[in-house]
Order: C-alpha cells, then sequence, then structure tokens
C-alpha cells in the first residue's frame, strides 16, 4: 500500500536526522540507530529473517561513508582530527573491517550483540560515572603489538554495522586522548571502516537470491538512498552542539549513550 511506503520512507529519513546528530556529536557513524530500524524495516517487507540482520548491517556501513565525509570534514575545520593518528592507523583499521565483514556471515548475530554491549556498559560506566579518572596511559602507545587495537576496532566495527565511532572513542580517551580530538579522529576512521566494510558486503551477497529488490549485494539501494542524505545533513549539526559544550558533559554524555545501546543490544541479544 503507498501508505505504507511513506510511513517507511518518513521512517528512514527520521533515523537519518537522528544518526547524522550522533555522528557529529559523539563520531559515531550512526550504525546503532540505523542497524535496529532497518531490520524492523525489512521484516515488515517480508525480508527472509536469515538474511535480514546481513542486509541491515550492510545498508548502515554504506550510509556511513557520506556521514564519516560530512562529520570529518566539520571536525577538521575545527582542528579536532588528528592526522597523524589516522595515517598510523588506517592500514589495520581497513584490514580488520575487511575481516569484519566476511566474519559477520558466518557468526550469529547474538553472539555480536552480546560482544558488543558488554564492551559497551564496561566503556560507559568508566565516561559516566569517572569521567576524569586516571587513564591507561598519559598518550597512545607506539610498538608492533598495538597494531591489533585498530584492527580489532575495524573488525568489530564492521561486524555490527557501525562507523567504529564507539570503539574509536571509547580507546583513543583511554589513552588520554582530549574527548575533542578523539571524536574527530573516530569519525575519519569511520570512512576506513566503512567503505571496504560496504564492498565486502555488496560480494559476499552479490549471489544471494534472497536480497530484497533494489540491492547491490546485501547492500540496499533504497535505504541508502533514503537515510544517506538525511544523515549528511544532520552531521554538522552534532559537531556544533559538542563544540558548545565541556569536555566533561560531552564525555557523560557519551557514556549515557553507551549504556542505553548496551541495553539494547543485551535484549536483543537475550529476546
Amino acid at each position: 500500500m503507498p501508505e505504507q511506503w511513506i510511513i517507511l520512507g518518513a521512517a528512514m529519513l527520521a533515523t537519518g536526522c537522528a544518526a547524522g546528530v550522533m555522528a557529529g556529536l559523539f563520531g559515531i557513524g550512526g550504525g546503532i540507530v540505523i542497524v535496529p530500524v532497518l531490520e524492523l524495516v525489512l521484516g515488515f517487507l517480508g525480508v527472509d529473517p536469515a538474511i535480514r540482520m546481513h542486509v541491515a548491517v550492510a545498508t548502515s556501513l554504506a550510509t556511513i561513508i557520506p556521514t564519516s565525509l560530512s562529520s570529518a570534514r566539520a571536525h577538521h575545520q575545527r582542528d579536532s582530527v588528528d592526522m597523524e593518528l589516522v595515517k598510523r592507523w588506517a592500514i589495520f583499521v581497513l584490514l580488520g573491517s575487511l575481516t569484519g565483514a566476511w566474519i559477520a556471515a558466518q557468526v550469529h548475530s547474538r553472539v555480536l550483540a552480546m560482544i558488543f554491549a558488554t564492551l559497551a556498559l564496561l566503556i560507559a560506566l568508566k565516561m559516566t560515572f569517572l569521567p576524569e579518572s586516571r587513564n591507561l596511559t598519559d598518550e597512545i602507545p607506539r610498538g608492533p603489538l598495538l597494531a591489533i587495537i585498530p584492527t580489532m576496532i575495524g573488525c568489530v566495527s564492521s561486524m555490527m554495522g557501525i562507523g567504529g565511532g564507539t570503539f574509536s572513542v571509547m580507546t583513543l580517551t583511554t589513552f588520554n586522548h582530549p574527548i575533542h580530538r578523539a571524536v574527530g579522529t573516530a569519525a575519519l576512521l569511520g570512512l576506513v571502516i566503512s567503505l571496504p566494510g560496504t564492498i565486502g558486503f555488496i560480494l559476499a551477497g552479490w549471489n544471494d537470491a534472497r536480497v530484497p529488490p533494489g540491492s547491490l549485494g546485501y547492500v540496499s539501494v533504497i535505504g541508502f538512498a533514503l537515510i544517506a542524505p538525511s544523515t549528511v545533513l544532520c552531521a554538522p549539526i552534532g559537531a556544533r552542539i559538542a563544540h558548545a559544550i565541556s569536555p566533561k558533559t560531552l564525555s557523560i554524555s557519551f557514556g549515557g549513550f553507551l549504556m542505553l545501546a548496551s541495553a539494547r543490544l543485551f535484549y536483543r541479544a537475550f529476546a
């Protein structure tokens, strides 16, 4: 029915706006908002439950590409992107993202939800109740073993359909990186995660006959077309809000957001 498509379209646009504001505010790609909404929409449209999460995650990653560009540009204008760190971490984040896209097709979504929810909850407690506590180090460590950190950020983020801001901000602030600079750097790293991750999901679902019409592999072009523009338009709003409040307030706000996201993922894992 036309009314159903209008309602669904409006829901996707609203989701994109919310995801865009959150991308600019917290340096995340908005996938935590996009994925569950898309999963519900795809269920409403009768998409096979076996690939519903694959399509939701893949489409979320695709929408994060322009969102990350918009958010990173806004933060870069405020000199809040650590380009030296991005250059060091980019190759490892990229490799992790490709690996995560492949693993996502093999692992049950409940396992992924529980892993993310547990990590998010632990860091959320730290950022909410101990925003000014002692960090692990005075600066971001260097060395061969540290490559595992950006690799895991890329891998887990790609599996969950998020831009990596959640894990990047948590990690960078733990290493005593200023919160505003962590948020801006996370926004750019989101592009390094979302682009290869999207390509991986396109290839993984290319010959799957169960994908909905208007898809490239597991990526829904229709969902991308509706959500992506609204996220791009709204990301600068979040960036302006982020730079208008204190680092302590931003840290506590990000922790509160992670708590909500963690609770939702635990519910999804055990429901």
